[in-house]
């Protein structure tokens, strides 16, 4: 080998060993479509919102989104089958607050650890509970509810979509915080208590504005109070139960996404920026709110941390006073 020839070798080889020092680059994400759990039947508002989720995330990714309806344990079922999915960016859990927050509060044991085997990636909507009777009730506000209430102790009777469900809970907090005695009828599923409330088999109960606004909007229910900071777009002539006396009374029903949580940093960037442009997005946030969601912006890992935390918090002070548990 000449002297002229040996600077271009020995460069060529310096070239060929950097590239293979080099980590392999990942294959383009998404290639094929990707499969969204949700963990409760079709039809309820986790499903609707896991459905307009899947239509706007498929058109920012250019995949096709299928949704796929696991329901039973409370959502356990679902969630475990994603913790244990390859963590690939091709299995998503729509989720909602009861799956990571209370479920934990609420058994001993459990397939999965929210902290350990799932990650939260965004909140994307939440949607406030709303005090709602039937329309028999002698009872227009908040104020004479309660008054009601204490009248006739233990004769009220609220319904809820199940035994720890946040509609459960956000009866026995307003419980707590208004000393009334109502009890509690636990039904499977939002549809078959609202049915009964209704027809006036029981009196009342906490239910989701999504789910709950076109009753109300029917006259079928009367709504008294609302669960959210602010009064509802859907809902302005009804005051907030804080308004109403019961200052930091605050519940609401909030739906992410969720992974794996050994999912590759590459593919969740992918994931979260996706989300996040979904989000922002003006069509997007018009269809998820005209079915009575709120519509949130995009937050920081450390900011969905922290709201995580707080709700365990928040809900396991309710929880133990009443010695909840559905082990």
């Amino acid at each position: 080998m000449n002297s002229r020839t040996r600077p271009a070798l020995i460069g060529c080889l310096g070239i060929v060993a950097a590239m293979a020092a080099a980590p392999v680059a990942r294959a383009e994400f998404p290639t094929h479509p990707i499969k969204l759990v949700i963990p409760y039947a079709a039809g309820g508002p986790t499903d609707i919102f896991g459905r307009m989720l899947a239509e706007y995330l498929g058109r920012d990714l250019k995949q096709t989104v299928i949704v796929e309806n696991k329901g039973g344990a409370q959502g356990a079922i679902a969630a475990e089958m994603v913790a244990r999915s390859d963590p690939d960016g091709y299995t998503l859990f729509g989720t909602s607050g009861s799956v990571i927050v209370l479920n934990p509060l609420l058994y001993k044991k459990l397939p999965y650890d929210p902290a350990r085997d799932l990650r939260v990636l965004a909140l994307v909507t939440d949607v406030p509970v709303v005090l709602c009777v039937n329309p028999s009730l002698p009872v227009k506000t908040v104020a004479e509810f309660v008054a009601y209430a204490k009248q006739n102790p233990g004769k009220l009777n609220f319904g809820s979509s199940g035994t720890g469900s946040f509609t459960h809970l956000a009866a026995e907090m307003f419980k707590q915080m208004a000393g009334i005695q109502m009890t509690h009828v636990p039904y499977k599923g939002a549809a078959p208590a609202l049915t009964d409330v209704m027809s006036g088999n029981i009196q009342l109960m906490f239910e989701s504005v999504s789910t709950a606004l076109p009753l109300i909007q029917s006259g079928k229910l009367r709504p008294l109070g609302i669960g959210s900071v602010q009064r509802h777009p859907a809902l302005p002539d009804v005051p907030t139960i804080a308004e109403s006396g019961y200052g930091g009374y605050f519940v609401s029903v909030w739906n992410g996404l969720a992974v794996p949580a050994g999912l590759p940093d590459d593919v969740t960037r992918i994931l979260t920026d996706s989300l996040d442009r979904v989000m922002n997005d003006e069509g997007f946030r018009a269809a998820i709110e005209k079915v009575g969601f709120t519509a949130l912006r995009p937050r920081s890992p450390a900011d969905i941390g922290e709201f995580m935390a707080a709700e365990r918090v928040r809900w396991s002070g309710v929880i133990k006073s009443q010695n909840l548990t559905l082990d």
